[in-house]
């Protein structure tokens, strides 16, 4: 068996409530601050590091180092187009036509929330619309499964049943997580799985839901950098994620900047 799914107090929710509502503001000014042809992905990096500080947060990821990882070196996750997660900001300048998921963690009084968004660099195609359509619609399928009594692969069949049916595929290898005292709390919450098995919900447990959007196949490949997620064949992806609790007949979305 796995470890315990760590349930939270109603003023632990608030507390990780409040480090959500800087996330999405970091979010905010990195997609007001995407030109394209002249805005990096390390100028989206110092205005959402602002941002955070100006609100009294301070970055989850900055310094991070799980096993197997050299210490990750920014403040937040910036991938482009072919970069699904962990991209690292830098000197990559954003063109229209591209697609630049940000992600953001942050502590706040000792608590973590973390989200992630898609956004389109200027014009994008049909193809490119739909992709990210599709992969914020399954972010909200998985949302709608976390409620007390369910299990944690209905999180994960709701995702992947969506995004197949559009003919997509998920990653597999990267999963969600329980978030709040620590950034990464049991469960692993894949973006895939079968309705009524796993973990079982239940109320004041606080998830990380982040499905992982490909258009091509399944296969992915990590960089030289060793942080760095990739796909396979060079195609685009996507990537929506939301900090919720689990309540009696719904999620409580905790990343929506309410």
């Amino acid at each position: 068996m796995g470890s315990p799914i760590l349930l939270k107090r109603a003023d632990e929710i608030e507390k990780i409530h409040n480090a959500g509502r800087i996330v999405r503001a970091a979010l905010d000014a990195m997609r007001d601050s995407i030109v394209p042809g002249v805005s990096t992905t390390a100028d989206l990096e110092r205005v959402a590091a602002a941002t955070i500080t100006a609100a009294g947060g301070t970055s989850a990821f900055l310094g991070y180092a799980p096993p197997g990882h050299p210490p990750y070196p920014a403040w937040t996750c910036i991938s482009v187009n072919e970069e699904i997660i962990h991209g690292i900001p830098g000197r990559r300048k954003l063109e229209a036509g591209d697609v630049v998921s940000c992600d953001v963690g942050v502590r706040k009084d000792g608590y973590f929330a973390d989200s992630a968004w898609t956004y389109p660099v200027g014009g994008i195609s049909r193809e490119i619309e739909k992709l990210l359509r599709v992969a914020e619609e399954a972010l909200y399928q998985g949302i709608e499964q976390a409620r007390a009594g369910n299990r944690v692969g209905d999180i994960g069949h709701a995702i992947e049943r969506h995004v197949r049916r559009h003919g997509f595929s998920v990653v597999r290898e990267m999963v969600g997580h329980g978030v709040g005292r620590q950034l990464h709390e049991p469960p692993q919450i894949p973006n895939h799985g079968s309705p009524g098995r796993g973990p079982l919900l239940q109320e004041g447990a606080t998830l990380a839901i982040e499905p992982m959007v490909m258009m091509g196949g399944h296969r992915i490949e990590c960089l030289a950098d060793q942080w760095t997620i990739v796909t396979g064949d060079g195609r685009a992806s996507a990537h929506y994620e939301h900090t919720v609790a689990v309540t009696a007949n719904s999620a409580r979305i905790l990343t929506q900047g309410d």
